[in-house]
């Protein structure tokens, strides 16, 4: 196994989340990441699933995954699993297939009025992506009160159709979007805890700006392991 200076798995267009052991050196019990594995349609990170549309499970290099249509199909879950970190890092194992330009495929959002729509709410945190020519670039996104800040770099492009690893992370001081382990922007951000609430995958809350492609895992860790 091949490991990059911060400890993520390397493999060429197929990347690894950080392993488990490298964690165990860096927290204690109590900071242990939270992972959720999407590898069946009933319940991901024991949490109960809402299936929209019909997506389907897959094969990726590390087991099975969830595939997703680009117009229909959608995961909900009524979870924030980062809230209340003060810092953190938000981790996804994904394959981008193509479709529409602006796709929203993991989204966070704390219920600040339960009589709010799905997606209303102003504290959040994304993953986002957007394809042009063949190729796709990372969109990473958080708000809430005091800040509002999105990490984009339309020039740093990808093939479509291969896994990858994303991650996003706040060490206290600055906010950081990665693709296999190398980093694309950072940028200091007055982050605030965001409180507990809901999160989609596959699609924006509100049930726009669908995924199309695989998602197989998802780790959020109370601290900033990248």
């Amino acid at each position: 196994m091949l490991l990059n200076r911060r400890g993520v798995m390397l493999g060429g267009a197929a990347m690894g989340l950080m392993p488990k052991a490298a964690l165990a050196a860096k927290v204690s019990a109590a900071q242990a990441p939270t992972e959720w594995h999407f590898d069946n349609l009933d319940r991901i990170g024991g949490h109960a699933v809402k299936v929209l549309g019909q997506p389907g499970l897959t094969t990726s290099p590390w087991g099975p995954a969830i595939v997703f249509d680009g117009a229909h199909d959608a995961l909900l879950i009524d979870n924030h699993p980062l809230a209340g970190a003060k810092t953190f890092t938000f981790e996804a194992q994904f394959r981008p297939d193509g479709g529409a330009f602006a796709q929203r495929w993991f989204h966070l959002e704390s219920i600040l009025d339960p009589a709010a729509a799905p997606g209303a709410s102003t504290t959040r945190m994304l993953f986002e992506l957007r394809v042009a020519d063949g190729q796709w670039y990372l969109d990473a996104f958080a708000t809430g009160p005091g800040y509002k800040q999105t990490l984009i770099v339309p020039g740093r492009r990808y093939p479509l159709g291969q896994w990858y690893h994303v991650a996003q992370s706040f060490d206290g001081q600055h906010y950081r979007s990665f693709v296999n382990g190398e980093l694309q922007m950072e940028t200091p951000l007055p982050f605030a805890p965001q409180g507990p609430g809901r999160c989609s995958v596959g699609a924006r809350l509100n049930g726009v700006d669908h995924f199309h492609g695989a998602i197989r895992m998802a780790r959020f860790s109370p601290y900033a392991a990248m």
